[in-house]
This record gives C-alpha cells, structure tokens and sequence, in this order.
C-alpha cells in the first residue's frame, strides 16, 4: 500500500514538473512603447510660449511593437523649477513663485482598436484668468501590456 501511494506522488510530481515550461514559444512583449514630439506636426517643442485665451492642438506620436492602449496629456505649472527625469533641453526660468491661480490640465484618452503608431491630437483652449509663467507639457503612453513611456518639455505660458 505505502509503495502505491509512494508511487502515486512520485507520478504527479512528474506530470507536474512536465506541465512547466520554460519554452521561449509564448510571445512576450520586453519593449516600451515610444513618444515623441521631435518631428514636424509635434507640439508643444521645448521653450514654446502659449498665450492666455488661445487654443492649441498638441499633438504627439506614439508607438509600440505590439499594441498601443491609452495616453495622457498632463500640463501643470513649474513655478518651484522642478524638472522630470526625461527633459532634454530645460528653457530659461523665472524667478520662484507662489501659484495662485495656476492651469492645471490633466486628460487620460483610450486608443481603440490597439494600433501599434497613433498621433495624439488635442486641442487646449488655455484660460484667461490664469497665472502666467513657466509650466511643463507632459505627454504619458501606456502599451496593452503595461509597459508605460512620457515625455515631457519646458513650455511658457504668457498673456
């Protein structure tokens, strides 16, 4: 009887350790996906200068080698110099201040369909009544799998 069940958890372990793989035939996808404003319809370029009351249409592209899920676009003010991590050229700042009234846009959108190439195209009407001065233009991608890439630039907002 002990040499049945012996051999009983001696086979299970088997088709246990039969059932795991390590086979490279599953598809995973190692990449992030890519964004960029570097090319001739980008905007908002590092250093641009956005006037209160005017409406823009940032644009960006974005791609994935697999499928491209959701973006962001988050535009927030940078009146304590703070920088992020994957600025290329930082603008010249003014000095410190205290935000009063300062614009804060922050939008997340879906991509339909999974594309792996997409132009993000938004218009932003920037509001009148708001503090003008140094702000930053970040721009998020999120891929199906939940690799995510941003950028992001120095822009200036005037009157």
């Amino acid at each position: 009887m002990k040499s049945i069940i012996k051999h009983t958890y001696i086979l299970l372990l088997l088709l246990f350790l039969a059932s795991c793989s390590n086979s490279d035939s599953i598809d995973k996808d190692e990449e992030k996906p890519t964004i960029t404003i570097n090319y001739d319809d980008g905007f908002p370029v590092a250093c641009t200068q956005l006037s209160r009351g005017q409406t823009y249409t940032f644009k960006a592209m974005i791609t994935d080698n697999k499928a491209l899920a959701s973006y962001s676009i988050n535009v927030h003010h940078n009146f304590d110099h703070h920088t992020h991590d994957d600025q290329e050229e930082p603008c010249e700042l003014e000095a410190l201040k205290t935000a009063v009234n300062p614009f804060i846009f922050i939008e997340n959108h879906t991509i339909e369909d999974a594309p792996t190439a997409y132009e993000i195209e938004l218009s932003i009407t920037i509001p009148n009544d708001i503090d003008t001065g140094d702000y930053h233009c970040a721009y998020s991608v999120t891929d199906e799998t939940g690799w995510q890439a941003r950028t992001s630039v120095d822009i200036k907002i005037i009157n």
